[in-house]
C-alpha cells in the first residue's frame, strides 16, 4: 500500500473511532437489539439477493467479452473468473485494486493492457449512466405520481434528479461526439489548452485520443444497444438485491414497508461512498453512511439501520469474496501480488504516455 493511502487510512480510522465513541456516549447503541434484527430478518429474501448479485458477475463477464469482440473473440463466459477475482481484490484491498480486472483480462486474452484499461473506462461509464437513469426515473416517477409524502424533501429530490439526468444526457452526447469526431475534438481542445500550456494541450489531446480508442469497442448502434441492455439488466438485478435485503428486516416497520424509490436513495448513498473504498476501513465507512441515510431520511432505528447496512455490505460488496478467494487459488493468483503488479503496470503506461507527450512537444 502506498504511503499516502496508509496515512489517509489511519486518519479515517481515528476519525471513525472518535465518531463511534461520541455516538455511543450521546446515543447508546443496543447491541442486543442489533442481533435481534439480524435473527428476525427474512433470510430467504437475503438469499434471493445473493443470487442476484452473483448473476450480475455473469452479466459483467459477457459485457466485457462483447466489448472486445471486434479485437479478439473469446467465449462469452470465459472472463467470469477475471471479474470475480477482480472484484474480490477491490472488496478486500480497496479501490487501489481497480486495475486488477483489466490486468487479468489482458493476461488471459493476450491483449494490450492499455486496450483493456480503455474497455474498463467504457464499462464504468455504462455503469454510471445506467445507475443515473435508474435513480432519475424512479425518483421522478415517484415525485410525479407517488404523492408528497412518499419521499423526503420531494422538491429537492426532483431538482437533484433533473440535474443528474441533464448531466447524464450531456455526458452521453459528449461520448457520441468523441466517438464520431474524436480527432477533431482532440485537436480543438489541444489548441485551446495549448494557449495556456503546450504540454497541457498535448496531454488533453492525447487523453481524448486514448478515450476515443476505448470507444472503438462500440462500432455500431447494435454494439451500444447490447452493452446498454446488459448494463440495464445488471443494475436492475442490483436494485432488486438491495430491495430484497432492505425489506427482509421485517422487525423494523420502516424497512419492511420501504418503497422502491426509497430503496434507490439508499442504494445511491452506498454507491457514492463505495467509489472511495479504503481497505477494511471502507467497510465501516460504507456501513456508517448507509446507516445515517436510513436514520435521517426514513427514521429507521439505529440498530435496525446498522444491521441492514452491514447486510447490504456483506451481500452486495463482500459476498463475492469467498468464491473469489477459492477461484484465485485454482488460478494460482495471489491477490496482493496481482494488485501490486497491475498498479505498477498501469503506472508504467502513464510514464510511457508522458514520455510520448514530452517527445511530441
Amino acid at each position: 500500500m502506498k504511503k499516502r493511502e496508509l496515512i489517509l487510512g489511519s486518519v479515517v480510522f481515528l476519525a471513525l473511532v472518535a465518531l463511534l465513541v461520541y455516538a455511543q456516549h450521546k446515543h447508546p447503541f443496543d447491541w442486543h437489539m442489533f442481533v435481534e434484527q439480524l435473527k428476525l430478518a427474512d433470510w430467504r429474501k437475503i438469499g434471493i439477493a445473493f443470487g442476484c448479485i452473483y448473476v450480475c458477475y455473469v452479466f459483467r463477464a459477457v459485457r466485457w467479452a462483447l466489448l472486445i469482440r471486434h479485437i479478439k473473440k473469446v467465449p462469452l463466459f470465459s472472463l467470469y473468473g477475471t471479474q470475480v477475482i477482480g472484484f474480490t481484490a477491490v472488496a478486500l484491498i480497496g479501490r487501489i485494486a481497480d486495475p486488477v480486472r483489466p490486468y487479468l483480462v489482458s493476461k488471459k486474452t493476450g491483449l494490450p493492457l492499455s486496450n483493456q484499461i480503455a474497455v474498463y473506462i467504457v464499462e464504468r461509464l455504462f455503469d454510471a449512466g445506467t445507475m443515473a437513469l435508474i435513480f432519475c426515473s424512479t425518483i421522478l416517477l415517484t415525485a410525479w405520481f407517488g404523492g408528497p409524502s412518499t419521499l423526503p424533501h420531494p422538491e429537492v429530490m426532483k431538482k437533484v434528479s433533473y440535474g443528474v439526468l441533464a448531466t447524464t444526457i450531456a455526458g452521453a452526447l459528449f461520448l457520441v461526439a468523441i466517438r464520431l469526431t474524436g480527432e477533431v475534438v482532440a485537436t480543438l481542445l489541444e489548441d485551446a489548452f495549448g494557449l495556456v500550456s503546450k504540454g497541457l494541450g498535448c496531454a488533453v489531446g492525447d487523453k481524448i485520443r486514448a478515450f476515443r480508442a476505448g470507444l472503438d469497442t462500440l462500432r455500431s448502434f447494435s454494439d451500444f444497444g447490447i452493452a446498454s441492455s446488459l448494463s440495464l439488466g445488471m443494475w436492475m438485478l442490483i436494485t432488486l438485491a438491495y430491495f430484497e435485503i432492505i425489506t427482509a428486516f421485517v422487525a423494523s416497520p420502516e424497512l419492511k414497508d420501504l418503497t422502491l424509490a426509497k430503496c434507490v436513495l439508499i442504494m445511491a448513498s452506498g454507491m457514492a461512498v463505495s467509489g472511495f473504498q479504503l481497505p477494511v476501513l471502507g467497510w465501516f465507512t460504507q456501513i456508517g453512511v448507509v446507516e445515517e441515510a436510513m436514520r435521517n431520511f426514513f427514521g429507521v432505528a439505529p440498530e435496525a439501520a446498522t444491521a441492514c447496512a452491514a447486510t447490504l455490505l456483506a451481500v452486495g460488496f463482500l459476498g463475492i469474496a469467498p468464491v473469489g478467494l477459492i477461484w484465485a487459488q485454482f488460478e494460482h493468483v495471489s491477490l496482493s501480488k496481482v494488485a501490486k503488479e497491475s498498479g505498477e503496470a498501469k503506472d508504467a503506461l502513464a510514464v510511457d504516455e508522458a514520455a510520448g507527450q514530452n517527445a511530441a512537444s
